[in-house]
């Protein structure tokens, strides 16, 4: 078995060394959740998440590119949020005999196609329907490629997510669990559902492993893991301190997904989609319901932040991702 990863490892040299554990990271945009393809020995072929509907394509040609011939045997999902598993649909079409694993939990909601229930509706955004074979259950152990990974519980940002720890490596693909700088939004808050103790619990569990290297769910792999923990729940504690504060962070991450997917719009569109997605709905000041001037106002205040912050410029109606 390869040996584990020094601490001090260089980008170059350690995306070398996690590809002779037969790791690759395909990083993507912040559209899509970064993929890992687990490959070689023994074990099936693996990809951990399929990134978002509209890079469906991209996800293909990355796969296909580094498996050439080879079959991708195994698909699994961290969880179920659209970024994570909008390229499902097209790689099972791809691919014959493909399994798809998810985690507990959203099940029944796969098998009938509950969009709501998913969360794509109520984000406001897109995912092709796709079937799962089985489920990834917390506290057991899979061989994905060469190496066996242990299966864990990540409550906070999603319900229903997992991690995947390789102990002998100490690699952890830790979804939206924990970032370099942070963590997801924790959807369950923005409904009313306690959850940023489950963040803490994770974090904490992530520490317990004490990983050597990280692979996100989005950005760059990182090995800092001790600071990345720090700001982590420094981030959080600000949260739970001042939950208004983490509704409206919620608030501009959706509008600059949707930006990223768009890459422009106009701002009466942006507002009709804001009014048609739940989530801004819940967290909207009560009010405002049914106000369309007042809303309209609330929203360009948020846009005012993003433009401050870099993420969005405006030109007349014009909202154009930055």
């Amino acid at each position: 078995m390869p040996a584990a990863t020094p601490l001090t490892a260089e980008p170059a040299q350690l995306a070398a060394a996690l590809d002779g554990a037969g790791i690759t990271c395909f990083e993507r945009g912040w559209l899509s959740s970064n993929n890992i393809l687990l490959r070689g020995g023994d074990g099936p072929n693996t990809l951990v998440d399929s990134g978002y509907a509209t890079h469906a394509d991209q996800t293909l040609a990355l796969v296909q590119s580094a498996l050439q011939d080879q079959p991708l045997d195994l698909l699994l999902n961290t969880h179920l949020h659209s970024d994570h598993c909008g390229g499902n649909a097209a790689l099972q079409a791809l691919y014959a005999g493909l399994k798809t694993l998810i985690p507990p939990g959203q099940a029944a909601a796969v098998a009938a196609w509950d969009p709501v229930a998913l969360t794509f509706e109520p984000t406001g955004q897109t995912c092709e329907r796709f079937t799962h074979r089985d489920l990834l259950q917390p506290g057991t152990s899979m061989q994905l490629g060469p190496l066996h990974w242990d299966i864990h519980a990540a409550k906070g940002h999603d319900p229903h997510s997992i991690v995947l720890f390789q102990p002998e490596q100490r690699v952890l693909i830790s979804a939206d669990a924990l970032w370099q700088n942070g963590f997801g939004i924790v959807f369950p808050e923005l409904e009313g559902i306690d959850a940023f103790d489950e963040v803490a619990d994770t974090l904490d569990l992530i520490e317990r492993l004490a990983p050597l290297t990280v692979i996100p769910g989005h950005g760059a792999v990182f090995q800092d893991v001790g600071p990345a923990l720090e700001r982590a729940r420094s981030r959080l504690q600000q949260f739970v301190q001042n939950p208004a504060k983490h509704r409206r962070h919620a608030l501009k991450v959706l509008i600059k997904f949707k930006l990223l997917e768009w890459q422009t719009v106009n701002a009466t569109d942006l507002h009709q989609w804001m009014l048609r997605t739940s989530y801004f709905t819940l967290v909207m000041p009560s009010e405002l319901h049914g106000q369309p001037t007042a809303s309209r106002q609330w929203m360009d205040e948020l846009l005012s932040e993003l433009e401050r912050s870099q993420a969005l410029s405006r030109d007349g109606e014009r909202v154009i991702n930055r």
